[in-house]
């Protein structure tokens, strides 16, 4: 029953999303048409605005956006003219999905064991060293740490290509940047977790009862200590879907990453909005589905 009505509570807060976006997408200086290379005189911008529907009352204009959204419409795009927003979308969100389930998954195959160890090892230079690379990665953001792999991996050692997204070599630095951060904070949680895990009653009676401990770690702690990393993995892909914004500008790969930043600079009301619910579908869906993995790894959590 929990999780119906989380499901069904989806609906008037993705309409509150759209209605807020579209309201501040609107509110934004300038206009859709400010850029062009070639000043529209008055007769075609009166023409274009009505075409898109512009001259109308604010919320008569969101109430024809809405309408289209019931019908799976997200509208047309005013940058990219002889695409919609639907078109624009699938083509590039397989591209930033790639990206982001790659950096996830990096993120979780390089942080959880580096956490694990780390916790196992506690206070000796194993943990030091780990603990030392965790905030190190947590410290450099994506938007240092890319030039730097790109002049060190791509110019200087020629070991991979500079940008685009044609084949598996291309994959690599892009899902580097994307990854180490959130690799960084899953080793530090996962650290945690397991260090409180450890210090637990039940650990102490698994080891009086003669249990291996490697099975008192992998069978025991580890199922408890890696909750917390399952809570922050839904926000945690979440925000690698939208952290490739920032990664694809800096590689050039053809994501939603460089729609959203150019149709942000253009005022492209339909685009901006059209990629503020796609997010936050994912967001919402990814935090449901977290809620209903914890019950399952622990039998203590009950959703009334």
């Amino acid at each position: 029953m929990y999780f119906i009505k989380r499901i069904l509570f989806l609906i008037p807060l993705l309409w509150l999303i759209s209605f807020l976006a579209f309201l501040l997408v609107h509110a934004m200086p300038g206009g859709p048409f400010d850029r062009e290379r070639t000043p529209a005189s008055p007769e075609i911008e009166h023409h274009l605005l009505a075409k898109y529907h512009l001259d109308e009352p604010i919320l008569k204009q969101y109430g024809r956006y809405l309408n289209g959204l019931l019908h799976g419409d997200f509208g047309p795009s005013m940058k990219y003219r002889n695409h919609s927003v639907t078109d624009i979308i699938a083509a590039g969100l397989p591209v930033s999905l790639s990206l982001g389930v790659l950096a996830f998954c990096f993120s979780m195959g390089v942080g959880l064991p580096l956490g694990f160890f780390t916790a196992v090892h506690k206070a000796r230079w194993q943990d030091y060293l780990g603990s030392l690379a965790a905030a190190v990665v947590i410290c450099v953001p994506s938007l240092v740490l890319g030039p730097m792999l790109i002049m060190l991996f791509a110019i200087k050692w020629r070991w991979f290509p500079v940008a685009l997204w044609a084949s598996p070599w291309h994959v690599i630095l892009p899902t580097l940047t994307l990854g180490l951060y959130f690799a960084g904070r899953v080793a530090r949680l996962m650290h945690e977790g397991m260090l409180a895990t450890l210090h637990s009653e039940f650990i102490t009676t698994a080891r009086a009862k003669g249990l291996s401990e490697t099975s008192i770690l992998l069978k025991h702690a580890f199922r408890l200590a890696v909750l917390p990393v399952l809570s922050y993995s839904g926000p945690m892909l979440a925000d690698l879907l939208t952290g490739t914004f920032v990664v694809e500008n800096l590689f050039q790969i053809p994501g939603l990453g460089v729609s959203m930043v150019n149709s942000s600079l253009n005022a492209d009301y339909t685009m901006v909005v059209g990629l503020v619910l796609l997010y936050a579908v994912v967001l919402l869906v990814l935090n449901l589905a977290v809620d209903f993995t914890h019950c399952l790894l622990d039998p203590r959590v009950r959703y009334e």
